[in-house]
């Protein structure tokens, strides 16, 4: 049943929209379940009840943090959380920075926007959320990425007032990728590789930028961080190791020849600023089609919460 409801769900999203499965007050089972059917992305909204579930079951998981966090709650999800989609306030994301700093991780993170009718419905509003941004303290986070928004809709039959949430909040998402993280949105360029490489060939940029690895090259030793090489199709190796792209290419630029070999194209990261959670159960579809990334479905695929 779960793994059917999954694949209906899934086979309905449109690309570019990926299916977060709400399992909050689900057994491990349940999971595992969903787990055996493809399903790699869970959302849960305590974190003791994730804290106990998360050795449990595969590691391979990606966990997501949906619910109202606490600041004292923070240091128990910050070893593994995947994501937090609810970053609802400065003082939150300076606890996830710190708490992300001790474990030596950097936890992407969502603002968490309140555009919903509803007063007791927690994060920033818009004003708050852009006058938080453009005082570029979350840039000094460096446990923290912040990675795109999450909005919930009003709590109405009223699709043209959800719509109209939805269209907002994705408003906002796309006004802050533009003003604040500006790499959004660039769809590379071709560049022209020395020439002989099979088709295929591909490379990375190290972390550092500036230098790249070839598949099939041999690492000469003091590479910068990051920089990634594999062995041709053939086995044999190559040694053009560290040669400098033109420069200006962000951190992790990959790049792949094309079938003919000789000219690869430069896929250039959109921002870190990409994810733009909204949509649950029953209001997903119309999210879907205003703009969401990720959409938070549980009842759908579990059936009624067991409490």
């Amino acid at each position: 049943m779960i793994a059917e409801s999954i694949h209906q769900i899934t086979s309905r999203l449109p690309e570019g929209v990926r299916l977060v499965a709400v399992s909050k007050y689900h057994p491990a089972e349940a999971i595992q379940e969903a787990y055996e059917a493809g399903q790699r992305l869970f959302g849960e909204s305590h974190a003791q009840e994730l804290r106990q579930k998360q050795p449990a079951l595969p590691q391979d998981i990606e966990w997501h943090f949906i619910g109202h966090l606490q600041t004292n709650k923070v240091k128990y999800i910050a070893p593994y959380v995947g994501l937090i989609h609810s970053a609802d306030s400065p003082h939150l994301l300076e606890e996830i920075n710190r708490q992300a700093l001790k474990v030596g991780r950097t936890i992407r993170c969502l603002l968490q926007l309140h555009v919903a009718q509803e007063e007791t419905k927690f994060g920033f509003s818009t004003d708050e959320a852009l006058a938080y941004l453009d005082s570029g303290v979350w840039q000094q986070l460096e446990g923290v990425q912040l990675a795109g928004i999450m909005a919930m809709a009003s709590n109405t039959d009223d699709t043209a007032r959800i719509r109209q949430d939805f269209r907002r909040a994705r408003q906002f998402f796309e006004r802050a990728q533009r003003d604040y993280f500006p790499d959004s949105g660039n769809d590379g360029q071709h560049l022209r590789l020395p020439g002989g490489e099979p088709p295929g060939t591909m490379a990375c940029l190290s972390a550092e930028g500036g230098q790249r690895g070839m598949m099939g090259e041999r690492l000469p030793g003091g590479e910068l961080p990051g920089t990634m090489a594999h062995l041709s199709a053939e086995g044999g190796q190559r040694g053009m190791m560290g040669e400098r792209l033109p420069g200006g290419e962000p951190s992790g630029t990959v790049a792949c020849l094309s079938a003919e070999g000789g000219q690869r194209g430069l896929v250039l990261p959109s921002s870190t600023f990409n994810e733009c959670s909204m949509g649950m159960s029953d209001d997903w579809p119309i999210a879907a089609e205003e703009g969401s990334t990720l959409v938070r479905i549980g009842t759908a695929i579990f059936g009624a919460r067991v409490y």
